[in-house]
């Protein structure tokens, strides 16, 4: 049960050990009056995908390419929360969001097959262009001698 709770489950190939997340709280901004002067109930994660030891170099190569903007130069992903009242329910927000975004980045997708037009969308085409050129033809102003 214990390493269960020990790792933030991305996909069935993935799971992130949360010794590897770097949380930090803060005060959170906006709705909720005094208590957000009191409470830290803003969670800022930050995951290293260059030194992780979850990812194969594969899955390293594609967060790279594909969570570029949003990496720090160290090569951190940066999640932050703060939609909450409750910094365990913000935690729990972040650690989701972080898991999607990862999930996301990590789906190939499949390789186009090449096809080739039917005949009948090729006379459709054809038959598009000759509507059209008549009726460009048609607003031409000629002159009559």
């Amino acid at each position: 049960m214990t390493a269960a709770r020990n790792l933030l489950a991305v996909n069935e190939s993935l799971s992130i050990p949360r010794t590897e997340l770097d949380i930090r709280v803060s005060r959170s901004s906006g709705a909720g009056g005094q208590h957000v002067n009191k409470t830290s109930s803003r969670v800022e994660i930050f995951w290293n995908i260059v030194s992780s030891r979850a990812l194969n170099e594969e899955q390293r190569a594609r967060l790279k390419e594909k969570l570029a903007s949003r990496l720090t130069t160290e090569g951190s992903i940066r999640v932050v929360t703060s939609d909450m009242r409750s910094q365990s329910r913000n935690r729990e927000l972040a650690e989701d969001r972080l898991a999607e975004m990862v999930r996301r980045a990590l789906i190939v997708p499949r390789k186009r097959k090449a096809t080739k037009p039917t005949r009948a969308a090729k006379e459709a085409r054809l038959d598009s262009k000759k509507r059209h050129s008549t009726k460009k033809r048609d607003r031409r102003n000629t002159v009559i001698d």
